[in-house]
């Protein structure tokens, strides 16, 4: 049977385009469910899903890299042909090198960028209530985000970042100059929604308005930007009266479609509009951009603003990945243990087989009335003979040099005073 192999599998915002990446993303609410049927692959030990805008990618343990990808593939009702040349496969130490970069932030399109720990864990929390997260994920998931911490506290990997968020308003900024003429509206309440509203706040806009399919949840972001709140089924009708639009929910279909932006455009009578689309799969058409006065962008056109301050953060990568290299050190110390586990507890097991045995011959010598002194000499040299008997054969056997170094370490004679130094003390 072929040994498990630690597998890290997918694509992300420097493999495959946005078209690509949303026709692989996850829907938060059947995360749980792909999970277990991901595991109910027969050769699927454990697994994890993390899919965010910019990346989906597989944590699992198995004999068959592969077959996560055939998975993958399948599940999506995508032929495997047509997405392998945007997939990438890490094995054993590379996927763990991997995810601490990707907790660390040194993956992500922004360099440094916070955010992408919190979806990490969250796939972890996911992973553990569906009941696919074993003890070697959990291990790599705890330890990368200690990482993740210590690169975060002694680097200075996070300085200066521009998110997605601060990138919506300079977008904005290009096409209004000011902001504070513009009427905002966000459709959404998750946390990238909330981070573009408190940067978009910050330039006091004369409106803000967050529409969500859960109102309460509209009203809640609302009120800490000092907003309004609506319905997501009425942001058609209410479209025309906002200059810029930042989408980011968890739909599978787009929230605006082509035939509501021209309505729209119609209605403000040819004023340019501002659409920022976070979200993948995309909330807003594609077809949009080929409106003459719809500036839409994607997660993909920001990465050309958050790269800019990317320069002043390289030389703490250097930082960074020397603290990634310890940890994955670390890691494959535990995981290499946890591989001779077995191996130890059948030494033992045989070793206690051993003592049991002379210990029963002893103390049938000892009923019969033979001296006790004679008896434990007897039991001492039973127990070393029978210890010894297959180290013995082992250097008979084997090529004597290696044979004789691997005995030695495994005695530790090297560190031990032999018979003739304890006599000359």
């Amino acid at each position: 049977m072929q040994p498990l192999q630690l597998v890290a599998l997918g694509l992300n915002h420097q493999t495959a385009p946005i078209a690509i990446r949303e026709r692989l993303a996850f829907q938060p609410e059947r995360l749980s469910q792909a999970l277990e049927e991901l595991v109910a692959q027969p050769r699927i030990a454990e697994a994890a899903i993390i899919s965010t805008c910019n990346r989906t990618e597989i944590y699992c343990a198995t004999p068959e890299p592969q077959q996560a990808a055939n998975w993958l593939a399948t599940y999506h009702h995508l032929a495997l042909a047509d997405i392998a040349p945007y997939l990438y496969t890490h094995p054993d130490d590379q996927a763990v090198r991997h995810v601490f970069r990707v907790a660390s932030g040194l993956d992500s399109m922004v360099l440094g960028e916070p955010q992408i720990l919190g979806q990490l864990k969250e796939a972890a929390r996911t992973a553990e209530t569906a009941g696919t997260l074993g003890s070697t994920l959990h291990r790599l998931f705890q330890k990368s985000f200690s990482v993740a911490k210590d690169v975060r506290s002694n680097t200075a990997i996070g300085e200066s970042v521009v998110s997605m968020a601060a990138a919506s308003v300079k977008l904005s900024e290009r096409i209004f100059g000011s902001m504070r003429d513009t009427r905002v509206l966000f459709i959404g309440a998750g946390e990238m929604i909330a981070l573009a509203a408190a940067h978009f706040a910050g330039c006091q806009p004369r409106r803000m308005s967050v529409a969500n399919r859960t109102l309460a949840r509209a009203e809640l972001l609302a009120q800490r930007v000092q907003g309004d709140a609506l319905p997501l089924a009425s942001v058609g009708e209410r479209l025309a009266d906002y200059d810029v639009v930042v989408s980011c929910t968890g739909s599978p279909l787009p929230i605006i479609g082509r035939g509501m932006a021209e309505r729209a455009l119609r209605q403000r009578k040819q004023r340019p509009m501002v659409m920022v689309d976070l979200a993948v799969p995309r909330d807003i058409e594609p077809e949009v951009a080929r409106l003459s006065d719809v500036f839409l962008y994607t997660v993909d056109d920001l990465a050309q603003i958050v790269s800019a301050g990317k320069a002043s953060r390289a030389a703490a990568v250097q930082d960074a990945e020397r603290i990634i290299d310890a940890g994955v050190a670390d890691f494959t110390s535990w995981a290499e243990g946890r591989e001779a586990v077995p191996t130890i507890r059948a030494l033992r097991s045989q070793a206690e087989a051993l003592r049991h045995e002379e210990l029963a011959r002893a103390m049938r010598a000892l009923s019969r009335g033979e001296s006790p002194e004679l008896v434990l000499e007897h039991l001492s040299r039973g127990l070393v003979n029978k210890l010894l008997h297959a180290p013995s054969q082992f250097l008979n056997r084997a090529d004597a040099d290696r044979a004789a170094k691997t005995v030695r370490d495994v005695f530790q004679l090297d560190a031990l005073p032999s018979r003739d130094d304890e006599n000359n003390q």
